[in-house]
């Protein structure tokens, strides 16, 4: 288990979409933990492999004293809605109230390739759908109104670690196996 660097917006990984996982090996077992210990050294509430610069469908979660993950997730949502404040990892200090669905049903599959299905209410279906959007390419700003996200991207401009992150991007190539369709 190893603590990763987390990216920045402005990374392109951050908005492409990730790549199914088809191995459900050592190396997946390997990057779930490095996911979890990155996580919690952030400290967050969720993490998504692209975060770490692995265009994988992966991600992992603490909410509620309960720490996940999933592996290429699929979605059902309520109707009902929810507004809420929502921050992101790749986004330090930026916070804005992001509608999302109030009930998440996700299904996909543990890292040792079983079957699963959670199920979430309020911060957890914030949690499952925020994490899944990242393996889409989409950001929290995407779902931001038009005022809010005008103001977030104003903040993401002004902060400092905006202006250093992207003056020297690091690229680095994934230590985990993307079978030649991913960094």
């Amino acid at each position: 288990m190893a603590i990763q660097p987390i990216r920045h917006f402005g990374d392109p990984v951050l908005t492409t979409p990730a790549i199914e996982v088809v191995d459900f090996d050592k190396e997946l077992r390997t990057l779930v933990a490095d996911l979890i210990e990155t996580m919690h050294d952030a400290p967050g509430a969720g993490l998504a492999a692209p975060q770490i610069g692995v265009s994988l469908r992966v991600f992992v979660w603490d909410v509620d004293d309960a720490i996940g993950h999933l592996i290429n997730p699929t979605l059902d949502l309520s109707d009902e809605m929810q507004e809420g404040e929502e921050g992101c990892l790749s986004f330090p200090g930026i916070f804005a109230e992001t509608p999302r669905a109030f009930r998440a049903v996700a299904k996909g599959f543990t890292m040792h390739g079983e079957p699963i299905v959670v199920e979430g209410t309020e911060f957890l279906a914030r949690a499952l759908q925020h994490e899944t959007d990242h393996l889409n390419g989409i950001l929290f700003v995407d779902r931001m109104e038009s005022e809010l996200r005008k103001n977030a991207m104003r903040e993401i401009r002004e902060s400092e670690w905006f202006n250093t992150s992207n003056a020297n991007p690091i690229i680095k190539v994934s230590p985990h196996s993307t079978r030649g369709l991913g960094q």
